[in-house]
């Protein structure tokens, strides 16, 4: 995932691009950058590396003289942005929240054309200059954004930064969200909506799928409308988005306080506390607590001012470590005790099973897990929430493998919660894991829960159903 921030102001909007931005480190693993215009000193962009620290930390020297009144950011897992461009539709830079799943074939389409790619990602093109690559061949910037539409297979929003306005672009089936915010003299469009309270921004807009707004000081008017169909991902609510933040009208932490509650009452378990993983467990499990009368406790304390995000560091063996390291255990609160543990889904799933070791060293009696979406049965194709390097990485894909000896196994009775097949899978996932019990949301309950119709939901990753 990636997450993105840009505003455009009738004075200096420097620091609000640089705070806005920093309100999407939950989202970036790798780089981030900034880029910035004033008639003073045109386009200035400054981009580094967050595997050895974190986004203030990276630019605040260098933000330190900048003024400017336009200006984006980014946080991103993978390439260097934002792009600066120089084309015939004016000097512009551009940022992107996208997956784009042909891009060894618009590789080749560029390549052909004797096209020269000048950034790299990952030891391949970097996709964020594909997209402006996409954009160029536009005769303005809506033709070269409906280019961008019209050849990506997978998703992408955008923002563009031109010398007078910003351009902000949503994803075609709005799959990831762009919202704009206002404020006297300054308007800005963010990933996430908790960027603007602090900043003096109140939510104008939510910008719909594939929609294109232009941005001025002034106002905003819309370049392309909304289309019909909507496929945005059902993960925000339950891991991504950060807890103060809303999406098409819905608040993050009442949607999972939402999910705990229908987990609590599918359930008739017995447990002296309940808690959540932290930290996009606890809005679940406060969910969960509420509706059962169980109290609500910490087992667990997450220690983050020296131990940085668990999938930061790129290398397996030292993100295993940080994982193991920032979560300590209160084994007070543990020894001979009966838990209900909620946590937001289950990945891989290695992580989890060395917090349920801890609990076992510590005393406790029962491990009770409940997960606030289905079983993750298909890899996702749209945003690459999961940064596992094969499919088999997935617990559920694992599971089915130590049951049927094979891969390449046709997932549909195993997503399917009435079957025996799932059944069966839930067992041997809980005991790789060593659990008491083991249950996941069930998809009809999450969808109640987010509170819009499933076929406005991409629901991909649980179901295999969404569509391109």
């Amino acid at each position: 995932m990636s997450g993105f921030f840009g505003s455009i102001s009738k004075k200096d909007c420097v620091a609000d691009v640089f705070y806005g931005t920093d309100y999407h480190s939950h989202l970036g693993t790798k780089r981030a950058g900034l880029a910035f215009f004033s008639k003073e000193d045109g386009f200035q962009r400054a981009i580094h590396s967050l595997e050895d620290g974190y986004f203030r930390n990276k630019f605040e020297n260098d933000i330190a003289n900048w003024d400017a009144t336009s200006g984006i950011g980014v946080i991103s897992d993978n390439e260097a942005q934002p792009i600066l461009v120089t084309s015939h539709l004016r000097r512009y830079a551009v940022a992107t929240v996208a997956k784009i799943n042909n891009i060894d074939e618009l590789e080749t389409y560029f390549t052909d054309q004797h096209r020269t790619f000048s950034e790299t990602s990952q030891g391949g093109i970097n996709p964020t200059e594909l997209v402006a690559m996409l954009i160029s061949e536009g005769d303005d910037f809506l033709s070269g954004i409906e280019n961008v539409y019209n050849r990506v297979k997978g998703s992408c929003s955008m923002l563009i930064i031109t010398p007078d306005e910003l351009i902000v672009a949503r994803d075609q089936l709005g799959r990831t969200p762009i919202i704009i915010g206002k404020k006297e003299g300054a308007f800005a469009a963010s990933f996430e909506t908790c960027a603007f309270s602090n900043l003096g921004f109140e939510t104008d807009k939510f910008v719909g799928p594939g929609e294109v707004v232009r941005i001025t000081a002034e106002g905003h008017e819309q370049m392309r409308k909304p289309g019909d169909k909507m496929q945005v991902c059902s993960f925000l609510w339950v891991y991504y988005g950060y807890p103060p933040s809303v999406y098409e009208g819905i608040n993050v932490d009442e949607c999972r306080y939402k999910c705990g509650a229908a987990l609590a009452e599918r359930d008739d378990l017995e447990a002296d506390f309940i808690a959540g993983i932290p930290d996009s467990g606890v809005g679940h499990a406060m969910g969960y607590s509420h509706k059962k009368g169980v109290p609500l406790k910490r087992p667990y304390s997450k220690y983050t001012p020296t131990w940085p995000r668990s999938f930061m560091p790129q290398n397996q063996k030292t993100r295993d470590l940080v994982a193991k390291m920032k979560l300590i255990p209160n084994k007070a609160l543990i020894k001979d005790g009966r838990g209900i543990f909620l946590d937001d889904s289950i990945v891989r799933g290695t992580q989890l099973k060395d917090n349920v070791q801890d609990l076992h060293a510590a005393g406790i009696k029962e491990v009770h897990m409940r997960i606030a979406c289905p079983p993750l049965t298909y890899p996702c194709e749209y945003l690459n929430f999961s940064r596992s390097r094969s499919n088999m990485d997935l617990a559920t894909l694992k599971a089915v493998y130590e049951l049927e000896g094979k891969e390449d196994i046709n997932m549909k009775e195993y997503s399917d919660s009435s079957t025996e097949k799932y059944a069966a899978m839930i067992e041997q996932i809980r005991k790789t894991l060593d659990l008491t019990s083991l249950k996941f949301q069930k998809l009809d309950d999450l969808v109640e829960a987010i509170g819009l119709p499933k076929e406005k939901l991409c629901t991909h990753c649980w179901d295999g159903s969404s569509y391109c």
